[in-house]
């Protein structure tokens, strides 16, 4: 039997597993976001959090064809977000605004201090892409890096790719 609560717990770890990274500017994120699609990574796997402006919400509709979710997080203030990471970074109570990026990214793999990284990035006008695909996980972060997403990880990474 504990080799199926392994198992069971190995597969929760990686539904939650995500390949993030920050960019500067919205600009610089549409040229990233654009790299992941055409390397083959659907769309339905990115996720983007920002700092709510109306050039965020043009490239949420633009990226992913939906025009996000308002969020106000304790530590960056009012975001867009849209993706398959929200949810995962909401949890099970839905405490995602009052914990923030720094507390919730732990639910993705990241450690506090990653969070944190992370959280003053966004707040500073950086936006948070994020791709759920652990089998393509070293090539999103080859991208994320190669357009510039800052402090581009994988979180809790097992090796396998």
């Amino acid at each position: 039997m504990p080799s199926v609560i392994n198992y069971l717990t190995m597969i929760e770890a990686e539904a939650g597993r995500f390949t993030v990274g920050v960019f500067q500017d919205v600009a610089w994120a549409a040229k990233g976001l654009e790299a992941l699609k055409r390397a083959g990574l659907p769309a339905e796997s990115l996720s983007i959090i920002a700092k709510e402006s109306a050039e965020v919400r043009s490239l949420l509709q633009q990226a992913l064809g939906a025009p996000g979710e308002r969020l106000d997080l304790a530590g960056t203030g009012p975001i867009l977000a849209s993706g398959p990471v929200v949810a995962v970074l909401q949890g099970s109570a839905a405490d995602l605004p009052k914990i923030g990026l720094s507390g919730a990214m732990r639910r993705v793999g990241f450690l506090a201090h990653d969070g944190r990284i992370f959280e003053t990035l966004t707040a500073r006008g950086g936006v948070l892409v994020a791709i759920h695909s652990e089998p393509r996980a070293a090539d999103a972060l080859a991208i994320l890096h190669s357009y510039g997403g800052g402090n581009a990880a994988i979180g809790a990474w097992t090796g396998r790719v």
